[in-house]
């Protein structure tokens, strides 16, 4: 092993200022053509009164939940700003700019989040209105130009907020960053649990009562459920997967900044992270203008189109910056070094080309990213073999068509693990030898990934437009026939790429994780110098796999990934358990609903999943922070290394198994909805509608909750480090201390867990829920 070389101060040119204030502009541009998008889409008819109406109601439930959700989230905010600037930094200008900017990772974050809620509920009933016309090609346009927008905004405030730190602290950004990081992964985790809990709640509930007992289509507006069901799909899966996004894009900026640093120095250390998002931004433009169906193709073929044209030409733009930026000769960086720690290491001089390799490093991302892209929608296509499959198995009812759902998703966490882990191991390779070079190359891998994130957005985007669109249409009984049609198909394709979107999401997750892994690591390097001086042996000995400590921290890492994942289903489960006695309760007291006598009351289900999407947020936020401090401080920096390591391998499976699995239910019902295996209305319908019903909260809480998590807690360890090693072999070490910081994080996770499981799993006192389910 050769860990990472000490890091000389790292300072700007004027040739190095003079890039970052490009970048700027770029960033800017970004944020125009924003805007641009948002004028054309809302330039369109926003339809009928009838559609206008409901709408509203979707957009003021909407802004409504997110409006308490923020509030409540601000509790947080203002204690992480404190914690953080308790922590240790090199001055208090850097304490103060990392607490600073990780107020404005967290405001970044939810700003996106609602740009993209706001924009998606003006869009949808435009959609449908296009339909209604016959216009298929302009509902597309105007479902990817509002993603278009969401997208935009990702990469213009991302790319912002880095390039400003850089411009501002210089040397000092990588750890300023740090904070502006953890702000957006804390806030996407948040919302992406929040905003999972409340979709899901309400579309499971209305699919149980609306679909299976009551026998009544989707999106029927004599449902309680599907106002709230509407709202949801804004709240989590735009809100939610743009601040998502968004968070991954910062992350991964904050994990090449720092490696670069280390790995390059002035050597276009601090820029070159920096140069690969901005092409990004022009490729994303060009990708969201380019896209549109070609004499009536399939929607998904032109979305795919584009999404590899732009990632073609973002490929090609990288490697010529990377051989203009950076040098060619390892020679004319000193030689790049990777000092020995472990005890009797040797520093080693490793010869390779920096640019070759960083130009094949953002290639690497770029192909993975379109491998991901072909892979996911293989497995959760509606035209795809093991979709059609689990469709097929509705034909013996609800039991093989879960246990074929869950097959695929297995399978698929499979091939898709291998394939990120083989583009790993590439990228380890072109560092030479190189531990730091390796896991800069990492992380420029995920920059290249991400410079598609602004098309990415916009397909993921694309789908809760359609599906509301279709929901509009649907309960305002205004669009029919051909029209109906168009939306039917459109919705399919967003599902297509909503699933799309979060296999890509979780290979980012894994790329940033892995490069914040190696940051993790030279944080600790730096703070044994400081802390121990060369008597290095016995704080790497804890650092090999065969050392208990380790294997112990990634045996907790695994856990607290299915721990997490399981308090994210049974809050789903609680949530969705009090809309199905709602609507059944409307039902009853309300008979006039089935004949259009009488109006549900859809703001009490709205309230309902509101109040209990927020409910749950604090349990598994507090496992994702205070887990990492509990086992950090408790066992070591050893011990937390290997918590990290199971957290990334358990938590890219987990996720991948979660997010096809319910890809795949959720195209089955649409394959039988179309008229396959006896269509709408049979035994087979009923199989699916179950299957996607537990699908749900897999694909669209827990799933894409863990890529935020383990983000979340690479963060956590990184700005924890230095203190762990101050407390442990410093001048100022206290084992006192140091054991009571770990078990006051471990009673504050013991509490939150307990309170979250004293909660009644299926809602309401048991002599209530008996005669609920008597008289329904």
């Amino acid at each position: 092993m050769t860990p990472v070389r000490a890091v000389t101060e790292v300072t700007l040119s004027s040739a190095d200022t003079s890039i970052v204030v490009v970048v700027l502009c770029i960033a800017l541009v970004a944020l125009v053509m924003g805007f641009v998008y948002r004028r054309e889409v809302l330039a369109a008819s926003p339809g009928t009164e009838s559609m206008q109406e409901i709408g509203g109601a979707v957009q003021e439930g909407a802004s409504a939940y997110l409006g308490r959700q923020f509030r409540t989230l601000g509790i947080f905010a203002v204690v992480a700003f404190f914690l953080l600037m308790a922590l240790p930094a090199d001055d208090l200008g850097v304490r103060i700019g990392r607490s600073v900017a990780f107020l404005f990772g967290a405001a970044f974050s939810a700003s996106i989040g609602y740009l993209g809620m706001n924009l998606a509920t003006a869009a949808n009933m435009r959609v449908a209105e296009a339909a209604r016309h016959g216009d298929r090609d302009a509902g597309m346009r105007i479902a990817f130009r509002t993603g278009g927008t969401v997208g935009m905004a990702t990469v213009g405030l991302g790319l912002l907020g880095a390039a400003l730190v850089v411009l501002i602290y210089r040397g000092d950004a990588p750890k300023v960053l740090e904070g502006f990081g953890f702000g957006a992964a804390l806030l996407a985790m948040f919302m992406r649990v929040g905003g999972g809990i409340f979709t899901k709640a309400a579309d499971v509930g209305a699919d149980l009562v609306g679909k299976v007992e009551a026998g009544i289509p989707e999106d029927d507006p004599r449902n309680a459920a599907t106002i709230a069901d509407n709202v949801g799909d804004n709240v989590g899966d735009c809100a939610g997967m743009a601040a998502d996004l968004f968070e991954s894009y910062a992350v991964t900026l904050v994990a090449a900044l720092i490696l670069g640093t280390a790995a390059l120095g002035n050597e276009g250390g601090l820029t070159f992270p920096l140069i690969i998002p901005a092409i990004g931004v022009v490729t994303a433009i060009l990708g969201v203008y380019i896209t549109r169906a070609r004499n009536g193709e399939n929607a998904l073929r032109a979305i795919n189109r584009s999404f590899y044209i732009s990632a073609g030409v973002a490929a090609v733009a990288s490697v010529i910056a990377a051989f203009v930026v950076l040098p060619d000769d390892a020679s004319q960086l000193g030689g790049i070094t990777d000092e020995g720690l472990l005890a009797g290491g040797a520093a080693s001089v490793v010869d390779v080309n920096p640019a070759l390799g960083a130009a094949a490093a953002v290639v690497i991302g770029i192909v993975l990213a379109a491998f991901i892209l072909w892979l996911t929608g293989y497995f959760t296509g509606t035209e795809s073999k093991p979709t059609n499959d689990v469709a097929r198995t509705s034909l013996t009812g609800p039991a093989t068509v879960v246990l074929s759902g869950i097959g695929v998703g297995l399978e698929s966490a499979v091939y898709t693990a291998v394939t990120i882990a083989i583009a790993i191991f590439a990228l380890f390779t072109l560092g030479g030898g190189s531990l730091i070079l390796s896991l800069f190359f990492v992380a420029l891998a995920g920059c290249g990934l991400l410079t598609t994130v602004g098309v990415i957005v916009a397909m993921d985007t694309f789908g809760p437009v359609s599906d509301n669109a279709q929901g509009i249409a649907e309960m305002s009984g205004d669009v029919d026939g051909e029209g109906a049609q168009i939306l039917t198909e459109l919705d399919a394709v967003g599902n297509t790429t909503k699933a799309i979107t979060k296999g890509i999401a979780i290979a980012t997750a894994v790329l940033a994780a892995t490069a914040l892994f190696g940051s993790y690591l030279d944080a600790i390097v730096q703070a044994v110098r400081t802390a121990v001086g060369d008597d290095t042996g016995a704080v790497w000995d804890q650092f090999l796999v065969f050392d208990p400590r380790a294997l112990v921290g990634m045996l907790i890492g695994g856990a607290v990934v299915f721990l997490f994942s399981g308090l994210a289903i049974n809050a789903v489960t609680r949530a969705a358990g009090a809309i199905v006695f709602e609507v059944r309760r409307q039902f009853r007291e309300k008979p006039g609903i089935m004949d259009y006598t009488e109006k549900p009351e859809y703001a009490r289900v709205v309230d309902i999943c509101t109040r209990d999407s927020l409910r749950e947020l604090a349990t598994p936020g507090l496992l994702a922070v205070f887990a990492p401090i509990a086992v950090g401080f408790g066992l070591g920096v050893g011990a937390l290394a290997g918590y990290l390591a199971g957290a990334i391998v358990t938590g890219v499976l987990m996720a991948i198994f979660l997010a096809n699995s319910g890809g795949a239910w959720d195209n089955a019902k649409k394959i039988v909805e179309d008229g396959h295996y006896g269509g709408k209305g049979t035994d087979a319908h009923a199989a699916t509608v179950i299957g996607d019903t537990v699908g749900d909260p897999f694909k669209d809480t827990a799933g894409p909750a863990i890529n935020p998590l383990i983000k979340v807690m690479n963060l956590v360890a990184l700005l924890i480090a230095p203190a762990i090693i101050g407390l442990t072999y410093g001048d100022g070490a206290s084992a006192p201390i140091r054991w009571g910081i770990a078990l006051v994080a471990l009673v504050v996770i013991v509490a939150a867990v307990v309170v979250s499981k004293r909660r009644d799993i299926a809602i309401g006192d048991a002599p209530e829920r008996a005669g609920v389910l008597t008289e329904s």
